[in-house]
């Protein structure tokens, strides 16, 4: 306990003999503390949280009187701190809502992701720049695969929770009921590693907007259906045209987008033509629109394009 100062600021001659696990991780922990974020132990060179699930609480020690999640138990406290990483290199978890943070979490493409699609970092400059704002300097970290986590400070009289996509694809953000792996930690994937280390700033007006506004209600619209193609194709149609009508803010071009790549072999084998997949395109995402029907019709050629270049003419589809 008495050694925690020294080990992180000095690692004077004493330390050495003392030989704990957790040395360099203990020290990036308390620096977290220090900012005043809220720790706690993650499984080494892992992303869960160390200890029990809930699900498997005995309901003794810390939880005798109802199981603690990794939120409740996560402290600034530097001899909690120390009392847990001198016994194991345990990864760091920081507590975004006790913390008083929302971490914008930009992705890196998966190995399921259509070729084209956009990382969280390349959705995120474009989202910024469709608001007529530069992307935010505040501090950030590199993950371990590459992508990164934007940390601001909540706002005000707002307690901003998860979110998954609702910025756009491959961009979440941790609030309330969630964390992020701090610095210091590593995976099998690489370290985390802060690329900026200025002090967060305050969450911006306009991401505040993005993240709190209500959904804007949509309509059904019904895909002008006078295809003589495959029943398969009618359907993929009006499944498509439906994902499209009721795509949240954020989200939206990208749901045109699959839409658009997805009918294109339709295109390309007969079963479906140009035509009728850009007006049932055009028509689901009128009715829910951010953008100009001019942006719209460019995205929904770009899909066509690309699909019908990437499927065989004369392919057709089984009924």
């Amino acid at each position: 306990m008495t050694h925690t100062t020294d080990i992180r600021r000095d690692h004077n001659d004493d330390l050495p003999s003392i030989n704990l696990p957790g040395l360099d991780l203990l020290a990036h922990a308390v620096a977290a503390a220090e900012r005043g974020w809220h720790v706690f132990p993650l499984r080494p060179h892992d992303k869960r949280p160390a200890g029990h699930a809930q699900a498997r609480c005995p309901h003794t020690g810390r939880c005798a009187n109802g199981h603690r999640t990794p939120e409740q138990r996560a402290t600034t406290d530097p001899d909690l701190l120390a009392a847990a990483w001198t016994h194991a290199s345990y990864n760091i978890g920081i507590a975004t809502g006790p913390s008083g943070l929302l971490v914008v979490d930009l992705d890196m493409l998966k190995a399921t992701d259509e070729e084209g699609t956009p990382d969280g970092v390349t959705t995120f400059e474009a989202l910024c720049e469709r608001a007529g704002h530069a992307v935010p300097t505040t501090y950030r970290v590199r993950t371990a695969r590459g992508g990164q986590h934007l940390y601001f400070t909540q706002p005000a009289g707002v307690r901003l929770g998860n979110t998954a996509g609702r910025l756009g694809k491959h961009i979440d953000t941790r609030g309330w009921g969630g964390y992020v792996v701090a610095p210091g930690s590593s995976t099998p994937d690489g370290a985390y590693t802060v690329v900026d280390s200025i002090s967060p700033i305050p969450l911006p007006g306009w991401l505040i907007d993005a993240l709190t506004a209500r959904p804007k209600p949509v309509r059904d619209v019904p895909a002008p259906l006078t295809v003589k193609g495959s029943r398969y194709a009618t359907a993929a149609l009006d499944n498509e045209v439906r994902n499209v009508a009721h795509a949240g803010d954020g989200t939206r071009n990208d749901t045109l987008l699959r839409a658009a790549r997805a009918l294109g072999r339709f295109v390309a084998s007969g079963d479906l033509t140009r035509v009728e997949v850009e007006r049932a395109l055009s028509s689901a995402v009128a009715g829910n629109a951010t953008e100009s029907e001019r942006y719209y019709d460019d995205v929904i050629a770009r899909g066509l394009d690309w699909s019908i270049a990437n499927n065989p003419a004369g392919g057709r589809s089984a009924a």
